[in-house]
């Protein structure tokens, strides 16, 4: 028997999924997390799942695991001391950056500029330079050199970035400095901002290759740390890691290349969720993932996550791939709060976490979380994670009439119900920016849901969105392990080529794109996937010229061999200028950048099939329930999903239990079980 393990780490909980591929069985575990240190909690949920499924550790033939060690570097300010590298003059490009202030007109008034990553004090400038057409205009100085990069081994940094004007044209001095630093501060790692990032624009460059010095040691330590854990609990499995854009990397060179791990959490839940829909047999949909910190959204097209050049954390901006995944700080551990100013209710985005956590947890927590309006509405069973956390229902009650007294509601109900339509408005919010900031109407999408806490929420987010149906995935969760487990090994390789059309013919664009197919197709071989099992996309940055921005437009390998390639490219640019900012204009396109990702197979994963039954889901009822729903108490049925057959319909009010997660069904809606074990939520007709 063949088994894939799919782990994913969240701020709560920590997710784990064995997967047996031939026969689709699968065995789920969730654990509390640990943030001190995360493979501890990686650990115990290896250790409970084996146990489970009653397999020595040794049986697991991959490990696939998606981290959030960059992203908590970052967000908590414990990465590396970084040393920068600049040409001569650019000293303070860091500094300079970008001038944009988050908020309104006064938004620089409030806004504290965060640090670079980089310290001005641990910043060097070296004589030397190449132009923008890669040509040398000023050799280097070694002497010079050297002396700089000592004066930085001096000041105790802990990694380098090597960041010098035009690189993306030509490496060769950025190269040949890195050797230097080799030599100079042994032991130091060292990122090179032509490998990390070989595009235009210096602070972008800059900004993205410090980025990936500053978590590169932590990320380091943390997968070198559990590779060893994992051998000695006798797991010989290879390591890979859940890129930002939804691929696996090795664990060797995702410890090199960190920077494209920074979305590695939420990329793993969307590839889960591409997975599930197919099965359901929708291809068009937007995703929903609810922990207990944070919700995360995103928007698949035609089977395909829509992907960003720009990869957020924090205050943080880098240029990296990712799944376009939009944060809000809105989770399960959201915290219900009355400010005294404002006599408002608001909820989030602090979150009580995994310690103390809600009140319900009975952990020594005092304060009104989202999880607790939804125990006192009696949303949630008595014990969550198949058991791991009894939940106390006075606590909760205590902890939310602390809201409704500050507000002067007359009971806990109303200040509950309250504080779940704020934090569904603010998912809502959150869905938007995918949808309708994007130019797609979240009416012609269906809506996939997962996440600890987010089928409590999903069937008020398809009332808000209007996208049917709402779709719960089993095991959702930990869905975000399902993804680590279904998805395969990528590379990509990107280049900036600065053309006119007028400039470029389809030879010279075919020639360069199959150059970095060749790239990056040969270093996936290297990780042990045969080149007939590779396959390419396409993807070509282009804008009018004039314009500061770029606009991604895909190619697939049939578009690549026709006749016309630049009049292929130049008419999906202009729809998708049109439908992005509803104008075209007349200047000439022009080309800016090019870039290639190479992927593996996707895993022969077997679909198991549920019983068929009838309408009648009786046999799953466990008992009946009041629920606070539409301002009044109702009966609502309380189904054990482990007990529903393809074809039962189950209708609201009612809630469905199950290890990881619970799902509520509105009043006037109703789930139907599909075949593949989804629950699709949508509103009765009358």
């Amino acid at each position: 028997m063949r088994y894939r393990l799919g782990v994913d780490v969240g701020g709560t909980f920590t997710d784990v999924l064995l997967l047996e591929e031939t026969t689709g069985t699968t065995y789920r575990a969730k654990t509390p997390s640990t943030p001190a240190d995360q493979s501890v909690g990686v650990l115990n949920g290896i250790a409970k799942v084996c146990a489970e499924a009653d397999i020595d550790p040794s049986d697991i033939g991959q490990v696939l695991h998606g981290t959030t060690v960059a992203t908590n570097a970052i967000l908590q300010g414990r990465g590396a001391r970084v040393g920068l590298v600049t040409t001569d003059g650019f000293r303070q490009v860091l500094q300079i950056a970008r001038s944009y202030v988050p908020g309104g007109l006064a938004g620089w008034i409030i806004w504290p500029k965060p640090e670079p990553l980089a310290a001005l004090e641990n910043t060097v400038e070296i004589v030397g330079r190449i132009g923008a057409d890669g040509s040398e205009i000023r050799a280097l100085d070694e002497e010079q050199a050297r002396g700089q990069l000592r004066r930085l081994a001096g000041a105790g940094i802990e990694a380098l970035t090597v960041s010098l004007i035009n690189s993306y044209a030509n490496d060769v001095h950025e190269t040949q400095v890195a050797a230097w630093a080799e030599e100079e501060l042994p032991g130091i790692p060292i990122s090179i901002s032509s490998h990390v990032l070989p595009e235009m624009r210096e602070y972008e460059r800059t900004l993205t290759t410090v980025a990936n010095s500053y978590v590169q040691p932590e990320v380091s330590r943390y997968v070198r740390n559990l590779d060893n854990s994992l051998q000695e609990k006798g797991i010989t499995a290879p390591l890979s890691i859940l890129r930002s854009d939804g691929g696996l990397v090795q664990s060797a060179k995702a410890a090199e290349s960190p920077v494209s791990l920074l979305l590695s959490g939420p990329a793993g839940g969307v590839t889960g969720a591409v997975w599930f829909a197919e099965q359901a047999g929708f291809t068009d949909f937007l995703t929903f993932d609810m922990g207990g910190t944070s919700t995360d959204v995103a928007l698949v097209l035609g089977g395909e996550p829509r992907i960003g050049r720009e990869t957020k954390v924090g205050d943080l901006a880098v240029r990296a791939t990712s799944v376009d995944v939009r944060t809000v700080g809105a989770g399960g551990g959201s915290i219900a709060h009355v400010p005294e100013l404002t006599r408002a209710l608001r909820v989030g985005p602090q979150s009580a976490g995994a310690d103390p956590g809600p009140a319900a947890y009975g952990k020594g927590g005092t304060e009104p979380t989202v999880t607790d309006a939804n125990v006192v509405l009696g949303y949630l069973p008595a014990a969550l994670a198949g058991g791991e956390v009894t939940l106390d229902v006075d606590a909760s009650r205590k902890a939310v009439a602390t809201v409704a007294d500050a507000i002067g509601l007359g009971s806990p109900e109303e200040a509950a119900s309250g504080i779940v339509d704020i934090v569904n408005e603010n998912m809502f919010g959150a869905l938007r920016l995918v949808s309708v900031q994007q130019g797609f109407d979240p009416r012609d999408f269906a809506l996939v849901s997962f996440g600890g806490a987010g089928p409590l929420h999903a069937n008020a987010l398809g009332r808000l969105t209007g996208s049917w149906p709402v779709i719960v995935p089993p095991s959702p969760g930990v869905l975000c392990a399902y993804g680590d487990a279904t998805t395969c090994l990528r590379d990509e390789s990107a280049r900036t080529m600065i053309r006119a059309f007028s400039d470029i013919d389809d030879a010279e664009l075919r020639t360069a794109l199959a150059e970095l197919a060749e790239s990056a197709a040969a270093r996936l071989t290297t990780e042990g996937v045969p080149a007939d099992q590779q396959t390419a996309k396409y993807q070509v940055d282009l804008r009018y010229q004039g314009q500061g921005f770029e606009i991604p437009v895909d190619l697939d390998a049939t578009a690549l061999d026709s006749g016309d390639l630049l009049s292929t490219l130049g008419t999906a640019f202009d729809e998708e200028h049109q439908r992005l900012f509803s104008f075209l204009l007349k200047n000439e396109r022009e080309v800016i950048n090019l870039r290639v990702t190479v992927s593996g197979p996707r895993p022969d994963v077997a679909f198991q099939a549920l019983d068929v039954g009838t309408e009648d889901p009786s046999a799953a009822l466990v008992s009946t329930n009041e629920v606070w729903m539409d301002g009044k108490y109702a009966p609502a049925g309380i189904y054990d999903r482990s007990k529903l057959t393809a074809g039962n319909v189950v209708v609201g009010p009612a809630v469905i239990t199950e290890m990881d997660s619970t799902t509520l069904v509105l009043s006037g809606h109703a789930a139907t079980v599909h075949p593949s074990a989804c629950l699709l939520i949508a509103p009765v007709q009358s």
